[in-house]
């Protein structure tokens, strides 16, 4: 017995999914021996960290932020208690964090610290998946061979028993307003008429919200069965023998969701159907150092990474046609007189100079 390590924590957070990196994007096995430039904290050359050192644990509960934790709160600083709360960047580093560049602090009201401090994430030479199509499985070679098909780095991108996917490395966050609570998409729950796209969990919070902050996430986006007619998402049953209506057994989306859904306790029309979804994940692990920290213009520009973000006024993104006027007029005008003004200095110099 003794304190766990991130081995202990990493068995399960950094394979979730199957296998290493599937999940999160930014907990996979190359944190075990990460360096500072894949995350700060856990370097062995730098603070070597282990996982506990900020997920305090009191009688036996884990503290975690991404469901009872607002995203943004008042935070007393942790150290160098050893029971102090540490989920926040604030615990550590208070509210203002940037000694030679003030101007930096004006900026943690309202953007959380992760969204500059880690610019990309599965970044450590380990994939993660960003994309899983479930239409498309069930394709064979031949009666009963699997279509196994994996790319450049060896990841699977299509087999016959889940479809096709993506995997990404160096992948720039999606970046959402968040005050540390999420809404769930529920099994019982009907989709809207005319929808496209279901959101499984959404982010809370805006520009009005103080709570909320902007912050970054991996979208985990696919395709996969639904009740047309019923407008539900389908619990399939997926392993088991051919004789048990698993999909894995015999192949057959309809017998395989009559069954789930039959086990959830939920109606099945005998339709289905696909549809494309999200699942929204934080972004939290591998702080990389200072200086690879974004700069101004990687959100302050036409293009930046926050384009898509709206609902508030973004120097340098946004617009407002009549002060761009304004301000080139001003801009004219002033040229103009600087214009006038040199030239009568120069008229009056030269009448100086003829008169003597």
């Amino acid at each position: 017995m003794g304190k766990p390590g991130r081995e202990n924590c990493g068995n399960c957070h950094f394979y979730g999914g199957g296998r290493d990196g599937v999940k999160h994007g930014d907990l996979d096995s190359s944190l075990l021996k990460a360096d500072k430039a894949l995350d700060v904290h856990m370097a062995a050359e730098g603070l070597n960290f282990s996982c506990g050192k900020c997920h305090v644990t009191k009688a036996h509960r884990i503290s975690g932020r991404c469901y009872e934790k607002p995203a943004f709160q008042k935070h007393e600083p942790a150290l160098p208690k050893d029971d102090g709360e540490r989920l926040a960047c604030e615990s550590c580093h208070g509210s203002s964090p940037h000694r030679r560049n003030r101007i930096l602090d004006h900026h943690t009201d309202k953007v959380a610290c992760q969204s500059c401090h880690i610019p990309t994430y599965a970044r450590g030479g380990v994939s993660t998946k960003v994309w899983w199509d479930w239409s498309t499985a069930g394709k064979f070679a031949e009666p009963g061979k699997i279509i196994v098909k994996k790319d450049d780095f060896g990841d699977v991108i299509y087999h016959s028993q889940k479809g096709d996917m993506l995997w990404g490395r160096e992948v720039e966050p999606e970046y959402r307003w968040y005050n540390g609570v999420m809404t769930y998409f529920e099994a019982e729950q009907r989709l809207p008429y005319g929808v496209d796209r279901v959101e499984l969990n959404v982010p809370e919070g805006d520009y009005q919200d103080p709570r909320a902050r902007i912050y970054p996430f991996k979208i985990m986006r696919g395709r996969q069965p639904f009740d047309p007619e019923n407008r539900l998402l389908v619990i399939p049953h997926l392993y088991g023998k051919k004789e048990t209506g698993a999909y894995w057994g015999a192949y057959d989306w309809e017998q395989a969701a009559a069954v789930g859904m039959r086990e959830a306790g939920l109606p099945f029309s005998g339709r289905l159907d696909f549809i494309e979804t999200g699942m929204y994940w934080p972004i939290t692990h591998m702080v990389t150092v200072k200086e690879q920290a974004l700069g101004c213009e990687a959100c302050h520009s036409r293009n930046g990474r926050l384009a898509g973000l709206k609902g508030f006024y973004l120097p340098g993104r946004d617009r407002w046609l009549g002060l761009d006027r304004a301000a080139g007029i001003a801009l004219l005008l002033t040229f103009l007189g600087l214009a006038l003004h040199a030239g009568l200095r120069f008229l009056g110099s030269r009448r100086q100079g003829g008169r003597s």
